[in-house]
């Protein structure tokens, strides 16, 4: 499970709208009306941004390379639970959360994990796309024919070293004489700040509302002024490559951080499909078929101040799945 992305320009428009529509990832007033019309607004400008980095998001084939990855391993590692098989549920984008219970009900599945792919918890991501998961299941499976449960995080230490060691080796291209004073910049999404002061425990900027700064342009100017040439950026919103990553990052930012005299800016490679990566899913979902669970702990825990009547509700359907 991920946010997805536009595969073709054609796309994009209804990826727009499917995501200006989500109150969970950004809560605006006469969100009925108001998406469509900020969608095809913005249209144009995302169309020529994906066109400059091949005309699509490569989120679909990274998902698609570490899914294949994953059933591979799984069979191997883990063979009293194969065959194994994975199916893609975007938010966004095609496949869509509803094209894969579909597909799931064709082919007979019983055991079923939702393994959401964002390194870390926020209920603009894992939230919402385990809350639209609930929201077909109910429509699409009433009977509750698939047995689920919920791995709601790829924070797992292999996933850490994993990330550790694409830091490493992009440090390595920095000359020793450098090497020890290259900045490591951090770059993750923000979220609106009606969504942090509800207490989401995950705090890019999209939507008419004041978001949680600072920017990481601003961030990359700031140093700039202060006389900082060298910069390791590292996308640790999601682990594979797409639009903020392969444009906002190396060309937006890398064009404005030229401008800014910053001649040492580079980004660490994104996990994809890395061997190392593929493995620390395997485990993860090793350990979490052994357990027996439906959820952990910590999903059943809502933000202190949430009164969305929808995560409760997916908290209650997952958590009485598997006992």
């Amino acid at each position: 499970m991920n946010l997805g992305g536009p595969s073709e320009l054609e796309g994009v428009h209804n990826f727009l709208e499917r995501l200006f529509s989500d109150p969970d990832l950004i809560p605006i007033p006469f969100q009925k009306h108001l998406a469509p019309v900020i969608a095809k607004r913005r249209t144009p400008r995302i169309q020529d941004q994906y066109a400059k980095i091949g005309g699509g998001s490569p989120i679909l084939f990274w998902t698609e390379k570490q899914g294949s990855a994953l059933e591979k391993l799984l069979d191997d590692i883990c063979p009293e639970t194969a065959p194994h098989k994975s199916y893609i549920a975007f938010r966004y984008a095609p496949p869509l959360t509803e094209d894969a219970v579909v597909q799931m009900k064709k082919d007979g599945v019983r055991r079923a994990v939702a393994f959401t792919q964002y390194p870390q918890y926020s209920c603009s991501t894992t939230g919402s796309s385990l809350n639209e998961l609930c929201r077909k299941l109910k429509l699409l499976d009433p009977e509750r024919s698939i047995r689920w449960s919920v791995i709601d995080s790829t924070k797992y230490p292999y996933v850490l070293k994993t990330f550790a060691e694409h830091i490493r080796k992009s440090l390595e291209t920095y000359s020793s004489e450098i090497r020890d004073n290259v900045i490591l910049l951090f770059s993750a999404h923000s979220l609106p700040m009606t969504v942090v002061n509800r207490g989401d425990t995950y705090t890019s900027e999209v939507g008419p509302r004041a978001w949680q700064g600072p920017q990481t342009k601003d961030v990359i100017l700031e140093f700039g002024k202060r006389g900082e040439k060298d910069i390791l950026l590292i996308p640790i919103a999601f682990t594979s490559d797409h639009i903020e990553t392969l444009f906002e990052l190396d060309l937006e930012y890398a064009h404005e951080a030229k401008k800014a005299g910053i001649t040492g800016l580079k980004r660490a490679e994104s996990l994809n499909d890395d061997p190392k990566f593929i493995k620390a899913l395997a485990d993860l979902v090793q350990a979490h078929l052994k357990s027996g669970k439906s959820v952990s702990t910590q999903f059943l825990l809502r933000c202190p101040k949430c009164e969305k009547v929808s995560c409760q509700n997916t908290r209650d359907y997952f958590c009485k799945q598997i006992n």
